[in-house]
């Protein structure tokens, strides 16, 4: 039997997320080249565009699409745009991938799109950059996306992470999350539906560094109840975060830095050892 680097569990998962604070999300029925913006996806020169328009507006790139034979024809592209700082997701049709170019990318409202209140899991499929991502992907996506309504569960190309795969995002908040199985996953999404942060699994919000997504995480595990998405802002300082919940409580969370062995970053990699951020303690602010 073929080791999958998604079969080494050799990390802690908090920490680990894409990291980001606005995506433009795609639908394009591929193929996808190893990276999208790479000039095998689109042609070169429109490639060049692209990345310079994205790059102007500090905005990401996902190419989504629908699991399936259904997902291989798309005349007109739904385009999402995500604002994942403030959690706001905004929806919009367009005839081809050169469309991009004549958005505003500044900020919400700016295109005439219109507002989407649900969230969205995008789950990477992207084979071509790993293939555990088509192994534990593909399946997943194609199980989970009929359980919900046809805009919230979409094939995605790279998450970062494939290591961790079924690797996957959930927008318009930007939490990374990886190695779960399909209870979980719909667990996840209708939790997100309630407004609740599903915390198995989770590898942090990427609006935050590697500091901060385990503090979100530690505290929110810490919480007792069940907490929002988003319901937590930090501040970093070095070693230590201040986690701050909207009502106004407030925690410290001292954190070290580790050396983990045994990470396998892609297929057919050697094991190396790596470095990964953990908590100490987490005390709450009195008063």
């Amino acid at each position: 039997m073929t080791l999958r680097c998604s079969d080494v569990k050799a990390e802690p998962l908090p920490g680990t997320a894409k990291t980001g604070c606005g995506f433009v999300l795609l639908e394009h029925a591929g193929p996808w080249s190893r990276d999208v913006l790479d000039g095998g996806t689109f042609d070169p020169d429109l490639t060049a565009q692209i990345k310079k328009h994205l790059k102007a507006s500090r905005m990401g790139l996902q190419l989504i699409r629908k699991p399936g034979r259904e997902g291989r024809n798309v005349e007109k592209h739904n385009l999402f745009l995500v604002f994942s700082d403030l959690a706001i997701i905004e929806h919009l049709v367009v005839d081809t991938p050169a469309d991009i170019l004549n958005l505003n990318l500044s900020g919400p409202g700016q295109n005439n799109a219109q507002r989407i209140v649900d969230p969205m899991l995008l789950i990477c499929t992207h084979s071509k950059r790993d293939a555990c991502c088509a192994i534990k992907g593909r399946p997943l996506a194609a199980a989970v996306e009929p359980q919900f309504g046809p805009l919230h569960v979409w094939e995605a190309s790279h998450t970062k992470g494939h290591r961790f795969a079924p690797s996957m995002l959930l927008m318009p908040w930007n939490y990374s999350y990886g190695q779960l199985d399909e209870e979980e996953t719909v667990q996840l999404f209708q939790g997100a539906m309630d407004n609740k942060l599903f915390l198995p699994g989770n590898r942090g919000r990427g609006i935050y560094d590697e500091r901060g997504q385990v503090a979100e995480i530690a505290v929110a595990e810490a919480f007792g109840d069940a907490v929002a998405p988003a319901s937590l802002q930090t501040e970093v300082e070095e070693n230590s975060v201040l986690v701050t919940h909207v009502d106004g409580r407030s925690w410290v969370v001292e954190l070290e830095r580790i050396e983990v062995e045994g990470i396998v970053s892609s297929c057919g990699d050697q094991p190396k050892i790596g470095k990964a951020w953990v908590v100490k303690q987490v005390m709450e602010n009195s008063g």
